[in-house]
């Protein structure tokens, strides 16, 4: 049956490469960004296409979007949160206001977004849910505390709301990607942090080259991994999570094993803690 996609941030990076893969697929798509005009340049034209404002921060944008798709398609069948942007810098270094910019594109921003699905997929008694996370939501980075903060939470938030929402046929996947040759590391995209804490600069200099060299270099290709998405979003039952990528898969396999680690070397010890009533 086809279905209909409504993907955040649509008009580039990952987001374009989703957008395109679904029309590719004959299926339906809402893309959404906060320029439509740049979206819909960058998609290009089709009847099974409707393009719409939204910016993901601001809740009006996501009830306005939703109701769009509903009007033009009917139903929403596959919510895409993808739209995010990136706050690199040490955490002393970020100022309060920075912090709050990664948290409300890239957690509370996929919250508002799909808040505002969440009653039309309950109405349904149908319904998938990707949200875009990272692995920077599973392995903490130096220099990206903002950002793993809002992935971490991201993840935590989307493994809470399944149970949740399972009972009315609803779906969620988690999505963490390795580094893939997006505009992600463009100076359009990444944010840095001023240096404001001497102890750092030295660090925080090399740290902005390594970034920027390593944009474009990226070895995942976005063309595969939306292909991968039309793929995992047919599968009769959606994984709960996907880690795509061979880097992500070493990344997060160097951090299992760490973590067991962990667990074996202070075994006993956590299992003396358990409450025991006093004679």
């Amino acid at each position: 049956m086809t279905k209909v996609w409504m993907i955040t941030g649509a008009g580039r990076g990952m987001g374009l490469d989703f957008a395109k893969a679904v029309l590719a697929s004959g299926d339906k798509l809402v893309a959404t960004g906060r320029n439509p005009e740049r979206v819909a340049k960058a998609i290009g034209a089709s009847e099974n296409l409707l393009v719409t404002t939204l910016d993901v921060t601001k809740p009006a944008d996501a009830v306005s979007a939703v109701n769009a798709v509903v009007e033009r398609f009917g139903r929403i069948d596959v919510l895409v949160n993808n739209a995010a942007s990136f706050y690199a810098g040490y955490f002393e270094d970020l100022t309060p206001e920075q912090m709050d910019l990664q948290l409300a594109s890239a957690l509370i921003g996929p919250m508002n977004v799909t808040r505002a699905v969440l009653p039309v997929m309950r109405k349904q008694v149908s319904g998938r849910i990707v949200s875009i996370s990272s692995t920077a939501s599973l392995v903490g980075f130096e220099f990206c505390s903002a950002y793993a903060a809002a992935k971490f939470g991201l993840d935590g938030w989307i493994e809470s709301l399944q149970p949740e929402v399972a009972p009315f046929g609803i779906e969620t996947m988690i999505v963490n990607p390795g580094f893939f040759r997006t505009e992600l590391l463009t100076d359009d995209s990444t944010q840095y942090a001023s240096s404001s804490v001497s102890d750092y600069a030295e660090r925080r200099a090399q740290n902005i080259a390594s970034w920027k060299s390593a944009s474009g270099q990226q070895p995942g290709d976005p063309h595969k991994l939306a292909e991968a998405l039309i793929t995992l979003v047919n599968l009769p039952q959606l994984p709960r999570r996907f880690i795509a990528g061979a880097d992500a898969v070493a990344m997060v396999e160097q951090k299992l094993a760490l973590v067991q680690q962990q667990i074996d070397a202070h075994r006993e010890l956590s299992g003396s803690l358990s409450f025991e009533p006093k004679a």
